[in-house]
């Protein structure tokens, strides 16, 4: 029962980083039904501004303002991904709006490859080490074995999701968000600001994602420009098990993702458990085309 529920704990804990991710894309196709497939690499960009903002203040982190030096470069980290992406949605995708979707896809991969590269030819193709990273010990739990590290990071993932959802749940910007998921052109009738929401929801998502990315490179240690490739393969990936287009199916279907990696990688071994996870994908889908929290919906014509 030990070994079981570190791995609950291990899958929980990864889940929460896909989750953050996942959140963006599901926002963003909920409302205009698009495919970012550049969200990923907002999250390598996140980890890439901490990294910057860590190593000029460098001299601001002895003691133990280390933490509190890190939840303040995450929070300019969130602001610097969330421009980036109200200036990609700005540049790449509404011009696109009411073009084919393919192209918009099209256009989706070449601001991906953009973002990575630029990131390559900025800070060179070499992984870089963290400048402060969350170490220090562990405690017990039930048997199973917690890091503070895990336990800090899981805490801020949960308090941003609890965040978000509260803020599309229980605010006017949030219940704009939702009624031109349901029909942007009477929004528009009604006197919606649709471009206002649309920028506000990249901004949020990639915000989100920025936040992952300095966690991930404080938690890990190291970065490099191909980071946010796998994670957003992931990401998306959990946010169909859940039900794209839903933020609390995003999350669920993160949380499952990361639990199906974590028994996988105990099973059959860590090389493994990305084809564990895919294939699950593709049987869960022959299920619920839906997803878990998702609904049948019609394309309106």
């Amino acid at each position: 029962m030990d070994y079981v529920l570190q791995l609950v704990l291990n899958g929980l804990f990864v889940g929460t980083f896909y989750a953050l991710v996942a959140l963006g894309y599901s926002m963003v196709y909920g409302i205009i039904k698009l495919l970012n497939f550049a969200h990923g690499d907002i999250y390598m960009l996140g980890a890439f501004v901490g990294f910057t903002l860590l190593t000029v203040g460098s001299g601001a982190l002895a003691g133990g303002a280390g933490i509190v030096a890190l939840v303040v470069v995450m929070v300019l980290a969130m602001i610097a991904t969330g421009l980036v992406g109200l200036v990609l949605e700005r540049v790449a995708y509404r011009p696109l709006r009411s073009a084919p979707r393919l192209s918009v896809l099209i256009t989706a991969v070449g601001a991906s490859f953009a973002l990575e590269y630029g990131v390559a030819v900025t800070y060179g193709p070499s992984p870089r080490a963290y400048p402060v990273t969350i170490g220090g010990g562990a405690f017990d739990f039930l048997g199973a074995r917690v890091t503070y590290a895990q336990l800090v990071m899981m805490a801020i993932a949960v308090a941003l999701m609890l965040a978000l959802d509260a803020l599309v749940r229980r605010t006017r910007s949030g219940r704009a968000m939702r009624a031109i998921s349901q029909d942007p052109r009477a929004c528009l009738l009604m006197g919606v600001n649709v471009d206002q929401v649309i920028s506000r929801t990249f901004f949020i998502g990639s915000a989100l994602a920025g936040a992952a990315g300095v966690m991930a490179g404080a938690y890990y240690g190291k970065i490099d420009f191909l980071m946010g490739f796998i994670i957003g393969l992931k990401a998306f990936t959990a946010a169909v098990i859940g039900g794209i287009g839903n933020i609390r199916g995003a999350v669920l279907g993160a949380l499952v993702l990361g639990l199906l990696e974590s028994f996988g990688t105990a099973w059959l071994g860590s090389q493994w458990r990305d084809v564990f996870a895919f294939a699950f994908l593709i049987l869960f889908l022959t299920v619920k085309p839906t997803g878990l929290l998702g609904e049948r919906v019609t394309e309106r014509v």
